[in-house]
């Protein structure tokens, strides 16, 4: 396709995470030569670094798989409802080889610099080894959660013992028998991880900065009448991600009956008419808590006005914290656990196994550095202002520099050598979360600006994905050269984003999220994914794609 004779591919991919994997079987159908670079040694992505154990997905199984294959869907097995890290990445290798996806995938590859160059109409992308291979069109599939966060901890460098972080997990077992483990931090990863590592090490200290809200995830095995159900009605399955706010159909095997299967019309009627979800404020505490006592803490996600009304929020916030007093004995320990500072819905939503059950056990000790601040760490464990903790291992559970931290690392310059970081200064800018002005031919997936990490992100990257290569093709058939966002619809859209994202507990004055962006020192605080929900977001992108990219500047030679 590229007239350039000195270009290595028609697109060059950065990434070969389930978005980098999808990007060359789609591009190849659109007759696009691809090449992937990948920083790893494998394909996998998040699932490849994140091998942490207890580390697994906080969406069914069934439902964050790829929906491009009905062969695909038909022939994997996934053992649990929702997996474990070893199963998805056996489920992207799979996958991998299925399509012979590793041919057009250059591993060990970290890229240093991404520029455009302006008189060749090329994007040229520099290697750590110094290798430079270009392209028309660059594909940035670098992930949302895909570069650590370790914060600077004074004494750091002077610990004697062995030191480790969740998102980048040695592939070797590691045994902590009766070791001394200390963790820091307790977002997703640390709820997920500290379970498992109270089962094995000596003894296990938590170091919280702040309490989760947490609930317990669904942990049974797959049962086979139920995968068949599913799989099944898989064309109904991905009909209602399209039409949910999160990209999750909320499939249930129970509400299919024998009047509803004789036909493929009736179920797709069915499926897309919205349920009546009731509302907290008109439960009222004392009905929500026995539906508690029926079904677990889980149940305060399903009421609508959790997010948007803080009456409601409050009662849910009541009911979690007296939950959570009745399941932690050392009530010294709970109180600890509890969070006053924020409303439930702020963060990510966390899913755990066993997580506040955790510290009832008598090798399980917890350190809240709200009261007993982290003063540095020493050659043998960490000093608060309260005392010392001897340590053999030392965890970090920090998290990511989440949606932009990839892209701004990646040392991305376009028109006239324009830092990606200067345009980003008071946060990122973006139209849809796919492109950026004075970036042509540079596209983002899942990029901040879109639903990404609020939604089933298999479903989000699909979309993505699709809409770039359609897009590189009516570029293709139209002799169109590039293709750039105009300024007012980065402004429009941003100006948007915000205005969806206010009256949400996301964006409230005591929220301080990884959405925020305020795990990140010196990180410009401003909400960075789309919270107006999946279908309304998918329907602006295929409005602009149909009217043929109003929102965009394009240039012919």
């Amino acid at each position: 396709m590229s007239k350039d004779t000195n270009a290595d591919a028609d697109v060059i991919v950065v990434g070969a995470g389930f978005a980098g994997m999808y990007a060359i079987y789609r591009f190849r159908k659109a007759g696009l030569n691809v090449k992937v670079l990948e920083a790893g040694s494998d394909v996998g992505g998040t699932w490849y670094w994140n091998r942490y154990p207890g580390a697994r997905c906080d969406v069914p199984s069934i439902e964050y798989s790829f929906g491009f294959s009905p062969e695909l869907e038909q022939d994997w097995h996934w053992p649990e409802v929702f997996s474990a890290q070893p199963d998805i990445l056996a489920y992207a290798n799979h996958i991998t080889e299925r399509f012979d996806l590793r041919r057009d995938i250059q591993f060990n590859t970290r890229v240093s610099a991404v520029e455009y160059q302006d008189e060749q109409n090329l994007w040229r992308l520099t290697t750590e080894t110094g290798e430079i291979l270009s392209a028309k069109y660059c594909v940035m599939a670098t992930g949302c959660l895909s570069v650590p966060n370790r914060p600077h901890i004074d004494g750091e460098e002077t610990f004697k013992g062995r030191t480790l972080h969740t998102g980048l997990w040695p592939k070797e077992q590691v045994d902590l028998t009766g070791l001394r483990v200390g963790v820091i931090g307790t977002g997703s990863s640390g709820v997920q991880a500290i379970p498992e590592l109270a089962k094995q090490a000596g003894h296990l200290t938590v170091f919280q900065r702040t309490p989760v809200y947490t609930v317990p995830a669904n942990r049974k095995a797959m049962r086979s009448e139920i995968e068949a159900t599913f799989k099944e009605n898989y064309a109904d399955i991905r009909e209602m991600q399209q039409k949910n706010i999160g990209g999750v159909s909320n499939f249930s095997p129970s509400r299919i009956n024998s009047s509803e299967t004789t036909s493929s019309d009736k179920r797709n009627e069915k499926a897309s008419e919205p349920r009546s979800v009731p509302t907290i404020m008109t439960l009222g505490k004392k009905a929500i808590q026995s539906l508690i006592d029926e079904r677990g803490l889980g149940v305060l996600l399903g009421f609508r006005d959790l997010l948007t009304d803080p009456g409601a929020n409050e009662i849910a916030n009541e009911l979690y914290r007296e939950n959570v007093l009745r399941q932690v004995k050392d009530k010294d320990t709970a109180e600890h656990l509890l969070t006053e500072e924020f409303g439930f819905g702020c963060k990510r939503q966390v899913l755990d196994r066993d997580y506040y059950e955790t510290y009832n056990r008598d090798n399980v000790s917890l350190v809240d550095v709200r009261n007993s601040a982290i003063q540095c760490i020493t050659e043998t464990g960490i000093e608060t202002s309260t005392g010392h903790t001897e340590l053999d291992v030392l965890v970090y559970a920090t998290g990511f520099d989440a949606m932009t931290g990839a892209l701004t690392r990646a040392n991305i310059t376009g028109r006239q050598g324009k830092p990606l970081t200067d345009k980003w200064v008071s946060g990122p800018v973006t139209y849809l979360g796919l492109q950026m002005q004075g970036f042509p031919n540079l596209f983002t997936v899942t990029g901040p600006g879109s639903p990404s990490v609020l939604c089933n992100m298999l479903v989000a990257i699909e979309q993505h994905v699709n809409w770039i290569a359609d897009c590189i093709t009516h570029l293709r058939d139209k002799h169109i050269d590039t293709i750039e966002p105009l300024a007012s619809s980065e402004s429009d859209w941003i100006q948007h984003v915000n205005e969806v994202s206010e009256g949400t507990m996301y964006t409230a004055p005591n929220c301080n999220s990884w959405y925020l962006g305020a795990n990140i020192e010196g990180k410009t605080r401003i909400f960075m994914p789309y919270v107006g929900g999946y279908p309304r977001y998918k329907t602006k992108c295929d409005e602009e794609a149909e009217a043929g990219y109003p929102g965009f500047q394009c240039t012919s030679s």
